[in-house]
């Protein structure tokens, strides 16, 4: 389906099934063409960058606020599709406080444990939030899609622990026990295709078991009315309406591909986020080691 025919929204039925579930899944948004030139320009930048960027790992940047020093991924958070979706769940006025790539290599192992995203986010249990997970190859149960719990996001936050498996994508590789596997749905994807799910919602994913790379853009959108009373200050990056509330600091994206000014920002917002985002660890939280830098050459 054509990006245009998606540029009014989410269906009734869709958003129903979102309150319902906490989560709904294969709402198009980008056509072949697109999806193969997004997956094109991550592949060279990792071509490119294969011996890293400013001194980090290129995944450092793919899996943190990539939406500040690598346009593609600010652009693809602006897409009109994607936006006309998350306003029919969140309203007119939205932010993107991050942007992630999930890479899972054919065989490599990696997972996801079952978990609530918005955990460690210091935003308490607010609704006022989605993520946009687009599937930018094919994510078949096979490639290890992502699995839901429907209705959980309907409770608070459960008790995660901190596993720290090296096989595991997420920062700590945080896991809630005693899940019901017997009630999670696949929610398989195209690509091109999207899924939104609540922060509470419960959700995992398994190894890629087919033969090709697994790749997909995680967009978290909040509007201007979330707090994190457990952050002196926060960013995030105004995609559409306006911010009268001005409760978080607003940033324009970034100025070109790892500039030294957006780097610099890039390591301020590190710094300021990652007491909240580490907080309570046991062992370190390797994505937000940068952290504790003074400052990256670039």
């Amino acid at each position: 389906m054509e990006e245009d025919s998606m540029r009014r929204g989410l269906s009734q039925a869709r958003v129903s099934a979102y309150r319902r579930d906490g989560f709904v899944a294969g709402v198009p948004v980008f056509d072949a063409t697109r999806v193969a030139d997004i997956r094109s320009e991550i592949e060279a930048l990792e071509a490119r960058y294969r011996e890293g960027a400013a001194r980090q790992p290129l995944t450092q940047f793919f899996r943190v606020n990539g939406q500040l020093v690598i346009p593609l991924l600010a652009e693809i958070a602006r897409t009109p599709a994607i936006l006309d979706a998350v306003e029919s769940l969140l309203g007119p006025n939205l932010l993107v406080w991050s942007a992630e790539l999930f890479i899972k290599e054919p065989g490599d192992g990696k997972t996801v444990s079952w978990h609530q995203d918005i955990t460690y986010w210091g935003m308490g249990e607010t609704d006022e939030e989605v993520t946009a997970w687009i599937a930018l190859s094919d994510v078949s149960v096979e490639a290890g899609c992502m699995r839901f719990l429907p209705g959980s996001h309907r409770g608070g936050i459960a008790r995660h622990t901190d596993t720290f498996s090296a096989d595991n994508l997420l920062s700590r590789g945080q896991s809630i026990d005693d899940v019901d596997e017997g009630q999670a749905v696949h929610g398989p994807l195209r690509p091109g295709e999207m899924s939104l799910h609540h922060g509470r919602c419960f959700h995992a994913s398994g190894a890629n078991r087919s033969g090709d790379r697994r790749i997909g853009l995680a967009i978290r959108y909040v509007t201007p009315d979330v707090r994190q009373p457990d952050l002196a200050r926060d960013y995030a990056m105004l995609v559409r309406g306006t911010d009268r509330a001005q409760g978080w600091i607003n940033v324009a994206g970034p100025r070109g591909l790892f500039t030294a000014a957006d780097l610099a920002l890039y390591d301020q917002v590190l710094k300021d986020q990652a007491a909240v985002l580490a907080a309570g660890a046991e062992g370190q939280v390797p994505l937000y080691d940068a952290a504790q830098e003074e400052g990256r050459p670039v």
